[in-house]
């Protein structure tokens, strides 16, 4: 049922033939061998586990397909691949940390893609849907960071600067695991004075440890392990215990950006 998920057909570009696509433009047709190397130490039933869809991490729905497609069209690399696909949910979903945490769609990948903006978690699961649709197996990783990307506004109204379970993924390339942070877009790091964090495909992309001036910005506390989809209920009960102040009413018409501006 899913074996587009497993190994996804690329063409089109640089003389090679287009790739079948069905109604809407929905993947139909696998090629074959466009992600091999590197995973002799993967075992078999867990190249399945993280090539296939989730709940959160939607990668069958037909938008977020569309999406990986209208990126990879020009890309047969696997290390090219996860970078394009990072950048775009980089730069095309703006960070909100002012999204509704007792809404299960705010953490489902095709919702975080159709809003255009979402938190890190929400980033987190469209980018591994993204990969897991281009033949990359991919996870979330979850940790509680200090000194967070965050305006004054942000730390008053959660009442601490440590962020408990920031959202990441990893993705499998080349026979190891790589952490990646898609969660600021670049013109929100403008204004908060930081370079956006790229991905090579090569080397762990975590959040920035320092700001443009070289003061501590950002500290890994405490890491929660990996999963092939989000803990939902879980983060939904967690973020009311630990962030009580973050309410609907209080979030309503926040802009992180707008407060970046002004800070």
């Amino acid at each position: 049922m899913f074996d587009h998920q497993r190994e996804l057909w690329l063409g089109g570009a640089k003389g090679k033939p287009a790739p079948h696509v069905g109604a809407g433009g929905v993947l139909r047709s696998p090629r074959a061998g466009v992600y091999k190397a590197g995973m002799t130490s993967l075992s078999a039933t867990l190249r399945r586990l993280y090539l296939d869809p989730a709940d959160y991490v939607d990668s069958d729905h037909a938008d977020v397909q569309r999406y990986a497609t209208s990126i990879l069209a020009a890309e047969d690399e696997p290390r090219a691949i996860a970078r394009a696909l990072y950048r775009a949910v980089r730069d095309d979903i703006r960070y909100d940390p002012y999204v509704d945490y007792h809404d299960p769609e705010t953490f489902r990948a095709s919702s975080v893609l159709a809003a255009r903006r979402g938190y890190c978690v929400g980033k987190a699961s469209l980018y591994a849907a993204l990969c897991r649709i281009a033949g990359i197996p991919a996870r979330l990783g979850f940790a509680d960071v200090k000194n967070h990307l965050a305006t004054p506004k942000l730390i008053e109204t959660m009442g601490t600067d440590l962020f408990a379970w920031h959202g990441y993924s990893e993705v499998y390339l080349h026979g190891e695991w790589l952490k990646a942070t898609p969660t600021f877009n670049a013109s929100l790091c403008e204004k908060l004075g930081v370079e956006p964090l790229d991905f090579d495909g090569r080397s762990d992309a975590l959040l920035h440890p320092f700001d443009a001036g070289g003061r501590t910005f950002m500290a890994y506390v405490e890491t929660h392990g990996t999963f092939h989809d989000v803990p939902v209920k879980f983060l939904v009960r967690e973020m009311a215990r630990l962030y009580p102040g973050m309410t609907r009413d209080r979030l309503a018409g926040r802009d992180m950006e707008r407060e970046a501006s002004a800070a």
